[in-house]
């Protein structure tokens, strides 16, 4: 008989497999389309191995396939992601990254627009909505995303800064044999790119919760808020309006828990006053969830 964990932990992977489906043939897709017509190149080793191909095609005549080079960079990395940060993560990100790959050079050229301008921000905005649908199941598309959390969660080492400064190499080199200007246009192309992940990566937003409650139920909102790994702060204090006492509760939660626990805190006090704010970043320990 099928337990309701069994049933769970299916459902969790055909969406899982789902996504990371529909994740890499948008990505090939776009690939394909926008950022072959406009020249561009993306960052990590996704634009590297772009950068090779037409280094092959410019100065050799030759026309390389994508997915030799791209699994060969990812090999190492997903090695390391593998030992460092977690087994079923990694796979499910290796999955992903394979099926890029094939799907880029299975996929014919698509010809949408010419104007560089609609490839850098519509491509740039397609982009970041892939890898969004990859990152909502706790999936990276590999590359050096493996090598920033696997510094990131075991060493508490912030590898962004290097991982920019590498972009920033591979443009350079870019710019320099094919023209300043697809640099250029890469750039805003990644920038999109990043500010569509920003917005809809649900582990990558923090919010604040700043609940004003009873001294009677302030111990059932607390438990509430431990439901979910967090830890808060009490601080009594005494309400303006009618002069009683009270007990405010500041917290700072993962945005994708937020409408659920306020949910649960206005089960637990009916007339709790709770206030939400947007975090922009957080210093010290702040609970995440462990990669599987």
């Amino acid at each position: 008989m099928v337990t309701s964990k069994q049933k769970n932990e299916l459902k969790e992977f055909l969406i899982r497999v789902l996504m990371i489906l529909l994740s890499s043939l948008i990505i090939s897709v776009n690939f394909k389309s926008f950022v072959s017509a406009g020249d561009l190149f993306p960052g990590g080793f996704t634009g590297i191995t772009r950068l090779i191909q037409r280094c092959a095609l410019e100065y050799a005549n030759v026309e390389l396939p994508f997915a030799p080079i791209n699994l060969a960079f990812n090999a190492i990395p997903a090695a390391v992601s593998y030992k460092l940060v977690g087994k079923r993560f990694t796979m499910y990100s290796c999955l992903h990254i394979v099926l890029t790959s094939i799907f880029t050079d299975m996929m014919p050229a698509l010809d949408i627009t010419e104007d560089i301008l609609l490839i850098c921000i519509f491509g740039g905005i397609i982009n970041g909505f892939a890898l969004s649908l990859c990152l909502g199941v706790r999936v990276t598309s590999g590359g050096t995303d493996f090598i920033a959390i696997a510094l990131s969660e075991r060493k508490n080492v912030d590898a962004w800064n290097y991982i920019f400064c590498g972009n920033v190499v591979m443009l350079a080199v870019a710019g320099y044999l094919f023209g300043w200007d697809k640099a250029l246009y890469s750039m805003l192309f990644q920038y999109a790119t990043t500010q569509v992940v920003k917005m809809m990566d649900p582990d990558g937003r923090r919010a604040t919760l700043l609940i004003v409650t009873g001294r009677e139920s302030a111990g059932g909102v607390c438990a509430q808020i431990q439901d979910t790994n967090h830890t808060a702060t009490l601080v009594e204090g005494v309400g303006l309006y009618n002069g009683d006492p009270c007990v405010m509760i500041y917290s700072v939660v993962a945005d994708s828990q937020v409408r659920a626990l306020v949910r649960r805190v206005r089960q637990s006090d009916p007339k709790a006053f709770v206030n939400v704010l947007r975090t922009n970043r957080v210093s010290g320990n702040f609970y995440r969830r462990p990669r599987d």
